[in-house]
């Protein structure tokens, strides 16, 4: 059965709690609410509609104190009824467009520059731990492919995918071939898969490439290769992570066990990498997810706010993962901007 409605007065005491607490780490008691806030309300009737709160269970008393903090369920509530939206302040805008834009208006940063650059800003504005997530490819346009020799026996071969995106791999060769013949082999593969998104090329790599007047064993290994070539990247490889230092400055890790998870969680790219991704978009396409809701037991004591970017017909992610008493205005619209920045961007768009 669906939670009552609270009623104007309970969300109004609710908010406050989880305003004052995000600030002050502290629980929050009638006493500080009436002489903080002028609600015209008596210090008991406020002590009465925290005890119906704590009833319902969106606060709970975490000790003998009179203060009260928000229960997961109180987050969820404040997320999803009563929080407002607003956007930056021109400081931030200037901070986060001056350390990403500038790498790619010449045109020679690559996506993994711009994407360590984002996830530096956001967790250097949100003093939270802060992770991007590449985009899927699959859906990525192919531009086009180099060969370079590195022996006689080994290679590297090298994509150029939709806007700044470049996908780099060594293959071991079981024939020698010669510059010309990879020269060869590189024109008929960019004549003949140009324009094409990675996926079609998977599909239809070996048709494409019949009949073609180049080198048949270095093609028929292309060809062989290409689930490897035209693949994904592993989802830990598209893991970009920065912020650790702000999040363990926080009052809820000061516990070395608590620091302990933590790092063992940031260790573990595809489990961080996973938790981001696996989230689904929901109000105005950002995502919260909050204490238990989290898949991740690592995760359990902490928020995660995320949002997808678009780069084309591709999707990437960006997360700010913190205590659960972290300011979620503040981490919202953080991330609304850097995606709509990032996404300008990596298309680039001026």
């Amino acid at each position: 059965m669906d939670p009552r409605e609270l009623n104007g007065r309970e969300r109004q005491v609710l908010g406050i709690i989880i305003q004052a607490y995000v600030v002050t780490a502290a629980p929050v008691g009638s006493r500080y609410i009436a002489k903080n806030y002028n609600l015209g309300l008596s210090d008991a009737t406020i002590r009465n509609v925290m005890a119906d709160l704590e009833d319902e269970g969106y606060i709970s008393q975490p000790h003998t104190s009179a203060g009260r903090i928000p229960t997961d369920k109180g987050y969820r509530y404040y997320v999803d009824l009563i929080m407002t939206f607003q956007c930056l302040n021109d400081r931030e805008k200037k901070s986060i467009e001056a350390n990403i834009g500038q790498i790619s208006i010449d045109r020679k940063g690559t996506s993994s520059d711009v994407l360590l650059s984002a996830v530096k800003v956001l967790g250097t504005i949100s003093r939270q731990l802060s992770v991007v997530l590449s985009p899927t490819l699959s859906n990525a346009m192919f531009e086009k492919l180099d060969m370079v020799l590195l022996s006689s026996t080994r290679m590297m071969v090298i994509l150029s995918i939709q806007s700044l995106f470049v996908k780099t791999i060594v293959m071991e060769l079981d024939l020698e071939v010669s510059r010309q013949t990879v020269n060869e082999v590189v024109d008929v593969l960019n004549q003949r898969l140009s324009g094409l998104t990675l996926a079609e090329i998977r599909r239809s790599i070996n048709q494409r490439l019949s009949g073609c007047d180049c080198d048949s064993a270095l093609k028929n290994l292309i060809v062989r290769s290409a689930g490897t070539l035209f693949d994904e990247s592993p989802v830990f490889e598209r893991l970009f992570i920065s912020g650790a230092e702000y999040i363990v400055d926080q009052p809820e890790f000061k516990q070395p066990e608590k620091v302990r998870e933590l790092i063992t969680m940031i260790e573990d790219k595809f489990s961080m990498a996973k938790l981001v991704e696996n989230i689904g978009p929901s109000r105005m396409d950002i995502s919260i997810t909050i204490g238990k809701e989290n898949c991740e037991r690592h995760a359990e004591d902490l928020t995660i706010v995320s949002t997808p970017y678009y780069v084309g017909n591709m999707v990437g992610k960006l997360g700010i993962l913190g205590p659960k008493r972290m300011d979620y205005e503040h981490a919202v619209r953080v991330l609304n901007y850097m995606a709509d920045s990032l996404s300008a961007t990596l298309s680039g768009v001026n």
